[in-house]
């Protein structure tokens, strides 16, 4: 091995990506990305329209909080654009994955006959080979892309994969990271919190092994309204459930790093809300 195959000058490097966002589906959610341009000599922001392409997105947070719903919604808006997506799950089992996405299309209003064909699924819930061996994953994950031309990545979830095993969490997350950027596929690993973790934090199982990874640390968490300062500060009644989404980081692009209301609404859909404590929004 020589040192100088690990050298080289930037000038040098080849096929670089472009910056541009990949739709994920989640009113509100692709605006809080964006990039700065000049104009007049003056930096202006630019929306850029989704989460930043080719890049690994870690989402993470406690069970309920709409972690599911933002990866159901990223592929069937993608498979809507005909952009076509592997969709690994580690817990549901396909046929059961098929009935939400169906309803996750028609809460969307996207007829499911028109994406059904650009999402292909890696069944890994009842065959813990694929859970516990990732290079046989990987190897159906590659013919999944060949196969079918795939452009972006679901894993749901991540912690499915070293669930018994959290020693090994980073070596597997980044085994992950490094697939899809070989093969220049946009991911979301959905990363579950453990009780005792920091809900607003990108910690979750494994410890920060996927968020020190990851290129993009999305969090979400909720509370149940309980005391009369949080029904001033939520303008809700007590008793309700609150549920909030923030950007811990993204190291690609420009991101929102406020707080946000997050909302699922009665038909199932996922979509950001006002910023926290900001009266103009």
């Amino acid at each position: 091995m020589k040192a100088e195959e690990f050298l080289m000058k930037a000038s040098e490097l080849k096929n670089t990506p472009k910056l541009f966002g990949f739709k994920t589906g989640v009113p509100g959610l692709d605006d809080m990305f964006y990039t700065v341009e000049w104009t007049d000599d003056r930096p202006v922001k630019k929306s850029l329209g989704g989460i930043p392409a080719y890049s690994v997105v870690n989402l993470t947070g406690m069970p309920d909080t709409g972690k599911s719903l933002i990866a159901g919604q990223f592929a069937i808006k993608q498979a809507s654009l005909g952009y076509p997506v592997l969709f690994v799950t580690t817990e549901t089992p396909a046929e059961f994955l098929i009935v939400s996405l169906k309803y996750r299309a028609q809460a969307m209003w996207i007829e499911w006959d028109d994406v059904k064909d650009n999402i292909w699924i890696v069944d890994a819930s009842k065959t813990s080979t694929l859970r516990e061996d990732i290079p046989t994953l990987l190897n159906v994950m590659k013919e999944g892309i060949k196969t079918g031309g795939t452009h972006s990545i679901v894993v749901d979830s991540i912690t499915g994969l070293f669930e018994d095993r959290e020693m090994k969490a980073r070596s597997i997350v980044r085994q992950i990271y490094s697939f899809a950027k070989e093969h220049r596929q946009t991911a979301i690993l959905v990363n579950q919190k453990r009780s005792g973790h920091d809900e607003i934090s990108p910690e979750a199982a494994g410890g920060f092994a996927v968020a020190h990874i990851a290129d993009v640390n999305i969090v979400l968490w909720k509370l149940t309204v309980m005391k009369k300062w949080e029904v001033d500060m939520y303008n809700t009644p007590i008793g309700t459930l609150v549920r909030f989404i923030r950007i811990d980081g993204c190291r690609v692009s420009g991101h929102d790093p406020r707080a946000h209301f997050f909302e699922i609404t009665e038909t199932g859909l996922a979509k950001v809300g006002p910023v926290l404590g900001d009266d103009d929004e």
